[in-house]
């Protein structure tokens, strides 16, 4: 685990088994990495073999199983195949839905399709894995899902039509599943970055600055002034709070969206 954040003993993590979208890199690989160091075993999903591959190998470095398994969560049959693969490895006890895509337009210029496939990649594709992997974890009286969600879930942006109402979907689902799980021992959470030092973020960038004018170095400042802190948020530091609340120390939080912004939005 890194360094900056030490909350105590976590021993009731190892071996436990944690599956995480998106893992191939960006805050996904962040938070595989951090729950490995503290003893977890990964299921690893993702869109690409080979980034998965790459983070497989250094979470095989930490002496922690791996099993990276190739999903597109917006597939249904995707994700139940995703479920048959886990089972390799057994119960997924810790669930967290990195998975996601933020493809930048304004509203009247998006496509209806671009609308459609971000929903069915950032909110189906939660909803997809929370339904197949929340009833083992009430079975077993026993579970967290973390869903990263955005503070595009509680506040919007120009030019993230699509992504802002994909996350406040996300949020609002995080709300339900936690007040019908809060007596079955299961938490469900929502973590909220702002914008994050990642791939994704750079190449929305790249395309808001081919949209508006200027260049991605300039956007990428304007996206970290954001923040008071005036900083892009480490997917570390996101990873760091994924740990907390998979932790004891998270047992009476849930259904909460805790933001992870540098101050950016402060409710």
């Amino acid at each position: 685990m890194s360094d900056r954040f030490v909350p105590g003993s976590l021993d009731s993590l190892v071996d436990k088994i944690a599956l995480v979208t998106g893992a191939g890199s960006g805050i996904g690989r962040g938070v595989a990495l951090a729950l490995a160091r503290e003893g977890c075993r990964l299921v690893l999903a993702g869109r690409r073999p080979g980034p998965l591959e790459r983070v497989a190998a250094e979470v095989r470095a930490h002496e922690r199983d791996a099993i990276p398994v190739a999903c597109d969560v917006g597939s249904p049959t995707d994700v139940d195949a995703l479920g048959k693969s886990a089972r390799r490895a057994g119960v997924v006890q810790i669930l967290v839905n990195s998975a996601g895509i933020a493809p930048a337009a304004s509203f009247l210029e998006m496509e209806d399709s671009l609308l459609e496939e971000v929903l069915r990649v950032n909110f189906m594709g939660t909803y997809y894995c929370c339904k197949r992997f929340l009833e083992p974890m009430i079975e077993a009286g026993w579970g967290r899902i973390i869903n990263i969600a955005s503070t595009t879930a509680k506040t919007a942006y120009p030019h993230t039509a699509a992504y802002t109402a994909s996350k406040h979907a996300v949020l609002g689902l995080t709300r339900v599943m936690a007040l019908e799980t809060a007596r079955k021992g299961v938490t469900v959470n929502a973590i909220c970055p702002g914008y994050a030092d990642t791939d994704l973020t750079r190449d929305n960038a790249r395309r808001m600055a081919a949209r508006i004018g200027g260049s991605a170095p300039a956007v990428l400042e304007r996206f970290a002034g954001t923040s008071p802190q005036g900083r892009l948020i480490a997917p570390e530091e996101v990873a760091d709070l994924a740990v907390l609340l998979a932790s004891p120390a998270g047992d009476a939080v849930t259904g909460q969206g805790i933001n992870v912004d540098g101050g950016a939005f402060m409710g």
